[in-house]
């Protein structure tokens, strides 16, 4: 038997009354466990908030003036999925009336309930707290297989959809399957913030100290004369960054994933202002007179046929240094004391960097972690935080969105939990595009506070941690500035309430 819109329609509503983490997984995976083989994929896209195709030209004009609802459930999930396949499929002239009438056939047949979740769905608005992590629980716990196994996969894959289908269809054996390919980006392993390189050695020595550079994250992936380009958050950026792949194509190697930065460089070395880096990213098809970008590498991932993952991080850095030129590499040198570790920081930090990544010589490449295996040391506290909401300026900043509402991550991961305000550091460049950045994902635009959907990320700098009664989080920042919007970082990348704890207690 087919599982009904309803039921997932319900088990939405019971996973955002539910604030325990645990209780989330559980409903969800009563849901998952009873979707079918040929269900799987969309079920699973639909409970995490997202429509199994992306994105099928359906906005908000299109679903206004829709029919009244059906007085009993009968639409099934693979029933909702065809019909929105249908949708998406619409092209050419008289296809948006084509469009609007087969919405307006599927409502025909949804209950109010359902209707609401579908109209959530197509708006992209449907926010229940069932981000991956919670999911990844939810299928693993569904499908009876190992959560370990589950989130490997999913990091190798990057599709939270298939793999959960594979898990709920083939469990453990599906999932053994999914491997690294090269062509198809991993997550990248994560650094943890450390509050200096004492305590970073204190928990991993010896340790690799390496440059922390303040460009964009890339995976590098070429097989033969085909190079791939891709962002920590997986988009094919390849045709923006055409000396990333000359590069890659320079190696003495068929076939390879490499792990590193794109930054732009001074003359003399030093790093140009962050968001000079990042604007190349922005640029479709950079022409002449762009500022070139160096790409810098610290991993390897894979090469000819073997792939590196499990091995220890010394050893992989070993097969690195072996393919990549010490120009083309990220500077680290080996340390077993904080002295010497202390004196990688002051160099890195006086040629113009960010700070210092310490990193094991034994833990693998923990693909998607944010373990201690990698900590990063920086002398000024920052922290990535959501922007949940902004306030209309005044003065020269009247018609701009200007103060951010600032939120940490749940310490259960999902949701967030709000850490004051901030204008300050605001250019008049970066008040222009958070303005419009900010009103694309408005979520209510009524009155002077604009509240928008909690997906763009900014980097924080600030003088320290206060208590506060005036947050749910028990704390605020003190004279928090913006350093930087980070559109290359997703929401689940920025930091836990925890992690503002630990910087209070540091």
């Amino acid at each position: 038997m087919r599982v009904l819109l309803q039921e997932l329609s319900e088990t939405s509503a019971a996973v955002a009354s539910t604030p325990a983490r645990l209780g989330k997984v559980a409903a969800l995976a009563g849901a998952l466990a009873r979707l079918g083989p040929e269900e799987a994929e969309a079920g699973v896209a639909y409970l995490s908030g997202e429509l199994r195709q992306r994105q099928i030209g359906v906005g908000w004009a299109a679903l206004r003036d829709l029919p009244p609802p059906a007085p009993e459930p009968s639409l099934t999930v693979a029933e909702v999925d065809a019909a929105l396949e249908r949708v998406g499929a619409f092209a050419g002239p008289g296809s948006q009336a084509a469009r609007r009438a087969a919405l307006a056939e599927l409502f025909a047949r949804a209950t109010e309930p359902e209707q609401g979740f579908l109209r959530a769905l197509l708006a992209g608005e449907l926010r229940q707290g069932a981000l991956a992590g919670v999911m990844l629980d939810a299928v693993a716990k569904a499908s009876a297989t190992p959560a370990a196994d589950v989130r490997r996969a999913y990091m190798l894959r990057g599709d939270l959809r298939v793999v959960a289908a594979t898990a709920l269809v083939d469990g453990a054996a599906g999932l053994a399957r999914i491997g690294l390919v090269v062509g198809r980006p991993v997550q990248p392993m994560l650094a943890k913030p450390a509050a200096d390189v004492a305590e970073a050695l204190a928990r991993t020595s010896p340790a690799a100290v390496e440059y922390k550079l303040d460009g964009v994250r890339i995976q590098v992936h070429r097989r033969d004369g085909e190079v791939g380009v891709f962002t920590r958050t997986l988009d094919d950026v390849t045709g923006r960054v055409p000396e990333v792949a000359e590069a890659a194509l320079a190696l003495p190697s068929s076939e390879v994933v490499l792990d590193g930065e794109a930054i732009a460089l001074r003359e003399d070395g030093r790093p140009r202002p962050f968001q000079v880096t990042a604007s190349r990213f922005g640029t479709r098809a950079p022409g002449a007179g762009v500022i070139p970008l160096t790409a810098l590498f610290f991993d390897v991932l894979h090469v000819d046929g073997e792939d590196l993952l499990d091995l220890p991080g010394a050893d992989r850095h070993a097969r690195l240094a072996e393919l990549v030129p010490g120009a083309g590499r990220v500077p680290r040198a080996v340390v077993d004391d904080a002295p010497a570790a202390a004196a990688v920081l002051d160099e890195a930090l006086a040629r113009g960097h960010e700070g210092v990544v310490v990193k094991s010589l034994t833990a693998p490449y923990e693909a998607g972690r944010r373990g201690t295996s990698w900590l990063k040391v920086k002398p000024v506290h920052t922290l990535d935080l959501v922007v949940l909401a902004a306030e209309w300026g005044h003065g020269r900043r009247r018609g701009r969105l200007s103060n951010l509402h600032l939120g940490a991550r749940a310490p259960s991961g999902e949701g967030f939990v709000m850490l004051g305000k901030t204008f300050k550091g605001l250019t008049d460049e970066m008040l222009a595009w958070q303005t419009e950045r900010l009103l694309e994902l408005a979520i209510d635009r009524g009155g002077h506070v604009v509240h928008v959907r909690p997906e763009l990320v900014v980097e924080i700098a600030f003088d320290g941690i206060q208590t506060s009664t005036r947050y749910p989080g028990g704390v605020a920042l003190r004279f928090a500035r913006v350093v930087r919007h980070r559109p290359d970082k997703r929401a689940e990348d920025a930091d836990t309430l925890d992690d503002v704890l630990a910087t209070a207690r540091e």
